[in-house]
C-alpha cells in the first residue's frame, strides 16, 4: 500500500526540489503548485528534466508512436507547469503524479475481467501454492527466531502505515529482492510465469497485527493499481477505498486504486496477511508504461548518484563526439560503458 510510495517520494523530493522532504504527508499532494517554477530549479534538477524529455523522445521512437502526450503532461504537471488534477469521485485524492484520462474506480474486480487482467483469475486459481508456501515459511521462521519474517522490517514502515503494519518485500521499484525470493521460490516462479505487468512500486507480503489499522491516506498516483491476495484473513477485517468498504477473502484478489483515500482495520485477535501486487493501470499503452518506467528508473539513478552531473544544455543535445545517442547513450553514462 502507501509505504513504498512515501519513501519513494521523500527521495524524489530531494531530486526535484519541489518541497522540503520533511513536510510531505502521504495524505496530501506530493507537489505544491505555488512552491517552485521550472525557472527556479537547480542545475541538477534541470539536468534531470532534460534527460527525462530526451528519454521520452527515445521511447516514442522505439515504439514508433507520437502518442506520448499523457506522459509529457505528467512531467509538465510534476514540474508545476499544469494545474493539479481534479478528483474523479468521492474520496479521490490525486497528486501531481497523475496521468490524464485513466478510468478512476475505488475498487476493481480484476478476476472478472480476463480481457484486461488475464493473469488475475489464474493467480486466484493457483493461490493455494502461495498460501501453503507462506504458511510454511512463517511457521518455520517463527520457530527459529520468535518474531519471524516480519520482525526486521516494521520500524520504519510504522511511520506511515502505523505500528501494526509490516511487510516482507519480494520486489521494490522494479528490482527483485533475491534473498527474500529465495525464501518463497514457488511464489516467485508463479508470479513471473503469469506475466503480471508489475509497476514501479513493488510486491510484498503484508501483515496487519491484531487490533491495529492503517489510517486513511492516498498514494496520489492514479496510474498504478494494487491487488491484495488474501492469505490469512480473520473474520471482521476490513478495507475501505473511497466511500466503499470491503473485506479480503483467502485465495481471492481485492484490488483498489490507491489514489483514492483508503484505510484498513483488523479489530480481531488474529493476524491478517495478504500478498500485495502493484501493476500498471490497464488504460495505459505499452509505450506509456515504458515512458513512466523510464522516468522513475532515471529518478532512482539520480538519487543513488549513478548519473554524473553536467551543466544543463537548454534541452539541446550535444554535438560532435559527445553527442547523446538516446537511451543507449544514457545507459553508457549510467554504466560507464564505452
Amino acid at each position: 500500500m502507501g509505504v513504498y510510495f512515501y519513501y519513494f517520494c521523500v527521495s524524489l523530493l530531494a531530486i526535484l526540489g519541489r518541497r522540503e522532504a520533511s513536510s510531505f504527508q502521504p495524505t496530501r499532494p506530493l507537489f505544491s503548485l505555488s512552491s517552485t517554477a521550472i525557472a527556479a530549479l537547480s542545475p541538477r534538477q534541470l539536468q534531470f528534466w532534460e534527460d527525462v524529455d530526451e528519454g521520452i523522445d527515445d521511447v516514442a521512437k522505439y515504439y514508433e508512436t507520437e502518442d506520448m502526450v499523457r506522459v509529457r503532461d505528467f512531467c509538465s504537471r510534476a514540474k508545476g507547469e499544469l494545474p493539479l488534477p481534479e478528483p474523479l469521485g468521492e474520496g479521490h485524492l490525486p497528486s501531481e503524479e497523475h496521468v490524464d484520462g485513466l478510468t478512476a474506480r475505488a475498487f476493481w474486480d480484476v478476476a472478472e475481467d480476463p480481457d484486461k487482467f488475464p493473469w488475475a483469475r489464474k493467480l486466484e486459481e493457483h493461490s493455494k501454492v502461495i498460501i501453503e508456501e507462506f504458511e510454511e515459511v512463517l511457521v518455520g521462521q517463527r520457530q527459529a527466531s520468535g518474531d519471524g519474517i516480519f520482525a526486521g522490517d516494521s520500524a520504519w514502515q510504522s511511520k506511515v502505515m502505523g505500528g501494526g503494519w509490516s511487510a516482507v518485500r519480494l520486489q521494490r521499484l522494479g528490482v527483485w529482492n533475491v534473498e527474500n525470493c529465495r525464501m518463497f521460490p514457488r511464489t516467485y516462479n508463479l508470479l513471473r510465469e503469469l506475466d503480471i505487468p508489475f509497476a514501479v512500486r513493488g510486491v510484498c507480503f503484508a501483515r496487519q497485527a491484531p487490533g491495529s489499522g492503517v489510517a486513511p491516506h492516498s498514494d496520489g498516483r492514479n496510474f498504478i493499481l494494487t491487488s491484495h491476495l488474501g492469505l490469512r484473513v480473520p473474520e471482521g477485517c476490513w478495507i475501505k477505498s473511497g466511500n466503499e468498504e470491503r473485506t479480503w477473502e483467502e485465495g481471492k484478489l481485492t484490488t483498489l486504486d490507491t489514489s483514492f483515500e483508503h484505510s484498513t482495520g483488523n479489530p480481531t485477535d488474529g493476524e491478517r496477511h495478504v500478498l500485495i501486487i502493484d501493476f500498471w493501470h490497464p488504460d495505459l499503452t505499452e509505450a506509456e508504461r515504458a515512458g513512466l518506467e523510464f522516468v522513475y528508473d532515471l529518478r532512482n539513478k539520480f538519487e543513488s548518484g549513478r548519473v554524473p552531473f553536467r551543466q544543463p544544455r537548454g534541452n539541446k543535445r550535444k554535438n560532435g563526439d559527445e553527442e547523446e545517442k538516446g537511451l543507449a547513450g544514457l545507459w553508457m553514462t549510467l554504466t560507464g560503458s564505452k
